[in-house]
């Protein structure tokens, strides 16, 4: 009976996890697999060796890393003396991932590396620890698969989770209805970050910004978008009491869909928003020390997915010193109001669906997986 255990570490790559369990349970149903993750990852049928809630957390404090450091020789010294796998998937969360990962190679395991760590875009020499442990990358990106094969490293192309997995666009009009929100208007709508630290940095900024547009345009409405993994206290306490702009949270998706413009903190939530095709521009910045080592550390100059994947600036980008209400508020105004600028930054977000393939991407990683172990 084969055994497989997959290691996640975030809520995001619980999800991917999940999907690829179940393409693997349905082509072999007595096929054990455990692993660490969370809720859905358990939902579809996997032994939980550790929840990833710890895993979770942000920053190198003493603590966090003594719990990555205890689990990671907790959960190697498990697969190596006791569960014995056929192989192990790891999905993302690159520091912890590639850390185990040559314990694996040197006991043996089988490793296959599911959403590896951009090293395209820092950190390049990643690639290295990479190529001595990972038998198998699954990529999501199709410039990812030679780039690693360059290296000599064996790839499959699986596409991006995204374009299976996004829902379908929510109704403008059942949208504007369930909230309250004027359907001779148009939405704006800010996505201030899912992490605390971005709340900090941005969320200020991102407000008197609405606050400006809303004053020089009386066509517009605003929504603030409330990451589902940030409490409410923590987000009221940077959204300060303002209560001049509706928050809805945990809709992240149909909040995309039915917007006209978009203020976005960098993240995967461009990439959604590109393939909902709604113009967006990105604004982001942080603690300077960071910005600092992220300058010495990557590999190219573009930080938002649809203008890496596109090779070119589609989405606008207001980084660190340049995040400033003026600028906002500006790039959001050709957006919105520059018809032949609007057009055309459409239809470029359409042409970063198109690079990108049409593949189930779990199912894709599932079928390489059957394959080598001959499920």
């Amino acid at each position: 009976m084969k055994k497989i255990f997959i290691v996640t570490g975030e809520y995001s790559g619980d999800i991917h996890a999940a999907k690829v369990a179940e393409a693997l349970k349905s082509k072999n149903p007595d096929l054990i697999i455990e692993g660490i993750g969370g809720a859905n990852l358990m939902s579809a049928g996997v032994k939980l060796f550790s929840n990833q809630k710890k895993m979770g957390a942000v920053g190198l404090t003493p603590k966090i890393v003594f719990d990555h450091f205890t689990l990671g020789k907790r959960l190697v010294n498990y697969l190596v003396n006791d569960f014995k796998p056929d192989l192990v998937l790891l999905i993302d969360y690159g520091v912890f991932n590639l850390s185990i990962s040559k314990f694996l190679k040197k006991a043996g395991i089988k490793v296959f590396y599911y959403i590896p760590p951009q090293v395209w875009a820092s950190r390049k020499w990643r690639i290295n620890t990479i190529k001595k442990n990972i038998d198998c990358v699954l990529c999501i990106f199709p410039f990812e698969k030679e780039m690693y094969e360059s290296h000599g490293i064996k790839t499959h192309y699986c596409g991006h989770p995204l374009v299976s997995q996004l829902p379908k666009p929510a109704s403008k009009e059942e949208f504007f209805r369930k909230h309250g929100f004027d359907t001779n208007k148009k939405l704006v709508s800010v996505f201030p970050g899912s992490r605390v630290f971005e709340l900090k940095y941005l969320m200020d900024v991102f407000l008197k910004s609405a606050k400006e547009l809303q004053k020089k345009h009386p066509d517009l409405q605003f929504c603030i978008s409330q990451a589902p993994n940030l409490r409410d206290g923590v987000f009221k306490k940077y959204l300060k009491n303002n209560n001049d702009f509706k928050v809805i949270k945990g809709e992240n998706q149909a909040i995309l869909s039915v917007s006209d413009a978009l203020i976005l903190a960098s993240g995967t939530v461009a990439l959604e928003a590109a393939l909902y095709r709604t113009p967006m521009i990105i604004a982001y910045r942080g603690p300077y020390f960071f910005y600092f080592i992220y300058l010495l550390v990557r590999c190219i100059k573009r930080v938002s997915l649809p203008n890496i994947i596109a090779n070119k600036l589609i989405v606008p980008e207001i980084l660190q010193s340049k995040v400033s209400v003026h600028n906002i508020v500006y790039e959001t105004e050709k957006l919105l109001y520059d018809i032949p600028y609007r057009t055309e930054n459409i239809k470029q977000l359409g042409e970063v669906k198109s690079l990108l393939s049409q593949k189930v991407s779990s199912q894709e990683a599932a079928n390489v997986i059957a394959e080598t172990l001959n499920l």
